[in-house]
């Protein structure tokens, strides 16, 4: 297995999986996933695996539309 190099390290913080995970209330193996299917950027430290908290928030976080309140007829 070879490992991918990002050309650009990464500029917020990086911090384990837990804590990414407790951070948006999901499990650590959504994160694994979101690493895994490219979504996010996975950093290996030593042997440990970090993920960059601003780009798991650009990424992961996607406003839900809703309807303008002015349009809504009563």
């Amino acid at each position: 297995m070879t490992a991918r190099t990002h050309p650009e390290a990464p500029r917020g913080s990086l911090v384990s999986l837990a804590v990414a995970a407790g951070e948006f209330g999901v499990s650590i193996k959504t994160v694994r996933r979101r690493i895994s299917d490219g979504t996010v950027h996975g950093y290996l430290v030593g042997r440990l695996i970090r993920v960059d908290l601003d780009e798991l928030r650009q990424r992961m976080l996607v406003e839900i539309p809703t309807r303008n309140r002015r349009d809504v007829t009563k």
